[in-house]
């Protein structure tokens, strides 16, 4: 990993429960294990969150999921970023200002895993399904609102990386090749808005109890591993004033978890 890391300060935990009062974060993926735990957690730190993933209907049931949790009510905005154009990311950027007059952060969660798979064997539609999502539309959403996001004072996108000593090795494919590049799309944008308000974050999660989790370790039982809320709360403090430090580094929770 070429990305430097960095670790919580001491009191991180006590970060005020209104980190994000004031903030227009979206959450690509929502509906995932990890993307419906920030949305969550986003929330509770008083943000207004912006739900985005390919599947109307359970983005309705997150809806109604954090509605029932008396979070503050989330924003749907149906978004599929296998087959979203850029005049579909320009045209969200637009509602967005439009909406709320401003952007604060972007998390991106959204990724496509097809299985450990030799290369040879790779299905040609499955790298590049693994390419697009996890690299390629991250960036164009990412650029599509950069204007609104460096209007505000401080703002933070955050990219979520998967342990480079695994990834690297055998079946891995398009997947592992395409957060090798994820990694490589974090440092160049960093460099680029170092000076600016706009910060750029990658978190590292440590192991956790997902559907990508399940698919990867079929002989697991996933349920001996965490849910995804500590990475979610981690999340919270990059996005918020007190992740400021972390910018441009990779905050390597399984670093945390093994400390």
């Amino acid at each position: 990993m070429s990305l430097a890391s960095v670790q919580f300060p001491a009191d991180w935990q006590q970060l005020a429960p209104a980190s994000l009062v004031g903030r227009v974060i979206v959450v690509t993926g929502a509906y995932g294990g990890l993307g419906s735990a920030v949305a969550r957690a986003a929330a509770r730190a008083g943000a207004t969150v912006v739900i985005t993933g390919k599947r109307k209907r359970q983005l309705e049931q997150l809806y109604d999921a954090m509605i029932a949790e008396q979070l503050p009510e989330p924003i749907i905005h149906p978004l599929d970023m296998e087959v979203a154009t850029p005049r579909d990311y320009t045209a969200m950027a637009e509602g967005l200002e439009r909406d709320f007059g401003r952007l604060d952060g972007i998390v991106h969660t959204a990724a496509s895993f097809a299985g450990l798979t030799p290369l040879a064997m790779h299905k040609p539609d499955d790298w590049l399904r693994a390419l697009h999502v996890n690299v390629s539309a991250p960036f164009a959403l990412t650029q599509a609102c950069m204007p609104l996001l460096q209007e505000a004072k401080d703002a933070a996108v955050v990219f979520v990386l998967d342990d480079p000593e695994l990834l690297g090795r055998a079946h891995w494919g398009g997947y592992g090749v395409s957060k090798a590049a994820l990694e490589r799309l974090v440092e160049i944008l960093h460099q680029e808005t170092d000076q600016s308000t706009l910060r750029t974050h990658a978190i590292l999660p440590a192991p956790m109890r997902t559907a990508i989790r399940r698919q990867a370790y079929f002989g697991e039982d996933t349920t001996i591993q965490p849910l995804p809320d500590a990475t979610a709360d981690a999340v919270v403090y990059l996005l918020s004033a007190a992740g400021m430090p972390a910018r441009g580094k990779v905050l390597d929770l399984r670093r945390e978890t093994s400390s």
